[in-house]
Order: structure tokens, then C-alpha cells, then sequence
């Protein structure tokens, strides 16, 4: 039996509707962490959907490291200035910033990789397929699509800039 209270704990950790979190719950016959991987690839499905709405609000978010030793800025779109200004979408972006800072990926996208360089290193050059620096068991691209199940809006990191005190940029 799935009680309110376990649909609202469902609805707070997830970020989900209550309407998905109870359907996830009664899925799962009550399972708890079998009703939170339902509700995370019923939003990855979700996100897929979403992909190819065009993105033309969001944000430039900041981000300063090691006492002004490191710098970043990241370009985060979405389909709304609405969903922009929301609490969950700028905690993606400065998550996405923070991880620019720690990681100092190459690229977004493996495929912006070039093709002689393996598959594991291209992954782990590529910011949207390097593990998450705050939660090792997902990736930055499932991070994303977390916000996009939560928001209802595809989400797209547009570009970044990371800045080391003493590096010259490659010409």
C-alpha cells in the first residue's frame, strides 16, 4: 500500500510530479528505490522527447575556484525565461560550472572528439559524458536530463570557458 507520505518523500528527493511519483510507487509495488530508477528512466525517455525543441533562453553562469585561480563560464539554455529562473535549473548550471572547474574537459560532446583518439578517453574528454564530480554513479548528461524530467523543458549546455591563473590558451 503506497501512503502519501512515501509519494511526498518521492516527490521531494526526485523532483517528480505527484501523479508520477504515485504511478512509480505503484509500479514498483512500493519499493522505494525501485520507484526512484523507474521515475529516472521514465525521465531519461522523457528527455528524449524533449531533444529536439529549439532552446533559446537560459543563462551565462559563473563560477570562481582555488580563491580566483580558476574561472569558468558556462552557457546554459532552455525553452523558457520561466524555467531559466528557477532554483533547479540554476543549481544545474553552477553544477555544470563546478564541474568545468574540476574536470577541465576538451570538449561538450565525445563526438567532438577526434575519431583516432579511443572511445574512454573521448568520454572522459567530453564534459556531458564524464562522471558527475558531486555523485560518481551518474554522468553529467544524466545530471541534465534530471533537470529536464523535473522542468519539463529540453536543456542544453551551449558552450563553456574555463580560465587556469598562469595557462595561455592553445592557438
Amino acid at each position: 500500500m503506497v501512503t502519501v507520505d512515501d509519494v511526498r518523500r518521492l516527490r521531494e528527493e526526485t523532483g517528480a510530479g505527484v501523479m508520477d511519483s504515485k504511478r512509480a510507487l505503484d509500479d514498483a509495488s512500493g519499493d522505494f528505490e525501485r520507484a526512484r530508477e523507474l521515475l529516472r528512466e521514465r525521465g531519461i525517455a522523457a528527455a528524449a522527447k524533449r531533444s529536439d525543441r529549439a532552446t533559446s533562453q537560459g543563462v551565462v553562469e559563473s563560477y570562481i575556484h582555488g580563491e580566483g585561480r580558476i574561472g569558468v563560464l558556462v552557457e546554459i539554455n532552455c525553452e523558457t525565461d520561466f524555467v531559466a529562473r528557477t532554483d533547479d535549473f540554476r543549481a544545474l548550471a553552477r553544477d555544470v560550472a563546478m564541474q568545468v572547474a574540476a574536470m577541465n574537459p576538451a570538449v561538450l560532446a565525445p563526438e567532438d572528439v577526434g575519431e583516432d583518439v579511443p572511445e574512454a578517453e573521448r568520454e572522459q574528454a567530453a564534459l556531458l559524458t564524464q562522471a558527475f564530480v558531486k555523485d560518481q554513479s551518474q554522468s553529467v548528461q544524466q545530471r541534465i536530463e534530471e533537470t529536464i524530467a523535473s522542468t519539463g523543458e529540453n536543456i542544453r549546455v551551449t558552450r563553456f570557458a574555463r580560465f587556469e591563473l598562469g595557462e595561455q590558451a592553445e592557438e
